[in-house]
């Protein structure tokens, strides 16, 4: 049994009422994965911003298994101490990590933040030596396109991302980048300029399930009519 693990920041947590690109991934291999699965992680809630706490389980469609390891506010910073006990515990196979954004904005430069994922990589590793990983790289957001030095960052984060996933990749441990969703539209895929809505979660999801069809052969392209 193949067991997923989302990782990421506000954009995977989601907020209450939201389904989650992770509800839309897995209703993805539901449909076109062959073998069993399940997707695991230490934390299910999503955001409340009334209370600003990860507290609410008000998901859109909350009959999913709804584990992960995401937080809002978190990057690559706080999810590399994190990941050795947790592939560990969690007993996880593939991880599918959407991070980068909060570093880049508020803790670490692209090299700092890039040195962290070095640190994830190594760390989940230790988990599990036959861990896969995907890797997002830091999609479309309002900041980067009204910040000019910011997306500089951003672009500059991305290359040592590419450069980081080739450099680490490895038969028994696999490491792939994702695709930025090629259509990805703030002003139409996200409600805030940064965080998804309904069509965003789908081409996140999708991003992530045609990079594994793709490399892996896992499951089947992902239909994005939205």
């Amino acid at each position: 049994m193949l067991r997923f693990m989302p990782v990421g920041d506000s954009m995977t947590i989601g907020s209450a009422g939201e389904h989650t690109w992770r509800y839309r991934l897995w209703q993805h291999l539901c449909a076109t994965y062959g073998g069993p699965f399940r997707i695991v992680g230490p934390r299910e809630a999503l955001h409340d911003k009334r209370t600003d706490t990860p507290t609410s389980y008000a998901y859109a469609d909350p009959d999913f298994p709804r584990g992960h390891l995401a937080g809002w506010g978190e990057g690559w910073l706080h999810m590399a101490p994190l990941i050795t006990e947790t592939v560990r515990t969690h007993r996880a196979d593939v991880l599918l990590v959407s991070l980068g954004l909060i570093d880049l904005g508020f803790y670490t430069d692209a090299d700092q933040t890039a040195e962290n994922v070095r640190r994830f990589v190594a760390g989940a590793r230790l988990g599990n030596p036959r861990v896969h990983m995907v890797l997002l790289p830091v999609i479309p957001n309002i900041r980067a396109e009204s910040d000019v030095s910011f997306a500089a960052q951003v672009t500059r984060f991305n290359e040592l991302l590419a450069k980081t996933a080739a450099d680490l990749d490895e038969p028994r441990s696999p490491l792939l980048l994702a695709s930025t969703p090629p259509s990805y539209d703030i002003h139409r895929d996200t409600y805030d300029g940064t965080h998804p809505n309904e069509s965003g979660e789908h081409r996140i999801a999708a991003a992530f399930a045609d990079t594994m069809h793709q490399a892996w052969d896992l499951g089947e392209p992902y239909d994005v009519q939205h």
